[in-house]
Order: C-alpha cells, then sequence, then structure tokens
C-alpha cells in the first residue's frame, strides 16, 4: 500500500531546529513504519499479537534513524547532526510510548525503544551504507531482527526476512531518503 508523505516545509524560506527537524522525520518514520507492519499482515504473514506488531514497528523505526543519521551525515556538521537524531529518537519513542500505552496499557514504553534503539546502533554500525542506500547485511539484519519478533514457527511467517529484505527494507530507504532530502531543501 502506497502512502502519501508530506516531506516539504510551509514556510521554505524559515530556518528550522534540530528539533523540528527530528520531529519532522520522526513523524514520517512513524507513518512508514506503521504501513510496512500493515503491509506484513497483508501480505498474510501473521502477529501472535498487538506486543509483536508493535515490536515490529519499533524494528522499522530503528531501522530509519540508522538510516537518517547516515543521511543527515555529510548535509551538516556532526553537533547539529547530533541534535537532530537525538531529537528524532526522543520523538519516535513518544510515539511509541503513546501508541504502547493505547494497546498495551502503562508500562516504561519509551526506554523500551530507547534501548532498543541504542542496541540496534551498536549492530548496525558493524554494516556499510552508501549512496545506493543500506548494504545487504544491512537489510539481512533488518529482516532477521523482525522474524525474530514475528516468530519462524509459524509457517506463514517463515519467509518474512525475504519480503523485509527484498521488497519493504529498500522501499523504506528510499521513502525516508525522499523524505530526508526534501526536509533539507
Amino acid at each position: 500500500m502506497a502512502i502519501r508523505i508530506k516531506s516539504q516545509w510551509h514556510d521554505e524560506d524559515a530556518s528550522r531546529s534540530p528539533d523540528e527537524i527530528g520531529g519532522a522525520i520522526a513523524f514520517i518514520a512513524w507513518r512508514i513504519a506503521l504501513n510496512k507492519a500493515i503491509t506484513l499482515h497483508g501480505k498474510r504473514f501473521v502477529y501472535q499479537d498487538d506486543s509483536r506488531r508493535l515490536a515490529v514497528i519499533a524494528e522499522y523505526l530503528a531501522y530509519q534513524a540508522q538510516i537518517a543519521d547516515r543521511l543527515i551525515h555529510g548535509m551538516v556538521d556532526s553537533e547539529i547532526r547530533g541534535a537532530i537524531i537525538t531529537a528524532l529518537v526522543m520523538k519516535l519513542a513518544d510515539h511509541y510510548r503513546d501508541n504502547a500505552t493505547d494497546l498495551l496499557g502503562p508500562g516504561d514504553h519509551a526506554d523500551r525503544f530507547i534501548a532498543l534503539f541504542n542496541n540496534r546502533s551498536g549492530e548496525y554500525a558493524e554494516f556499510n551504507f552508501s549512496d545506493e542506500g543500506p548494504s545487504y547485511p544491512f537489510l539481512r539484519h533488518l529482516g532477521f531482527e523482525i522474524q525474530q519478533v514475528m516468530g519462524s514457527e509459524k509457517q506463514q511467517n517463515r519467509w518474512v526476512i525475504d519480503q523485509v529484505m527484498d521488497v519493504d527494507g529498500p522501499e523504506v530507504y528510499k521513502q525516508l531518503a525522499r523524505a530526508v532530502k526534501n526536509l533539507f531543501e
């Protein structure tokens, strides 16, 4: 399912703070992650429960935060880049917390997301990223983590890693890269 992503500022000439940029990227990333979780369900992959669906969304969010960081690397200096990525992750944690609280009830949902992001940052740091996007191992790691969340013991989920690596992961990259580029123009 294609989604329309607005990635242009209303007042293009106004300067934006790192918090505003990070917040905009977080909003876009949330929409993309939610769309991909829905897409997996539409492809007949099975979620055992809402907590697993949220965990898949969290994996897509952590993946997108890594992509955003690498895309922004050459666009701004390291101090601004750090501020943007911090704002991005904090806003993603807020989105995750709000949705997890609605579905699962109270809990330390934001802290769990931040811990996941920190773990995935170390893991994704091992993988290459070029002008063409994430490398095969980068995409494979995303697919593997999503397969672990969904459980490959269900026959329907055995091939989710292929769907994520071959279709969804590259699409997420293209959508986010286009949005980030537009936000910086």
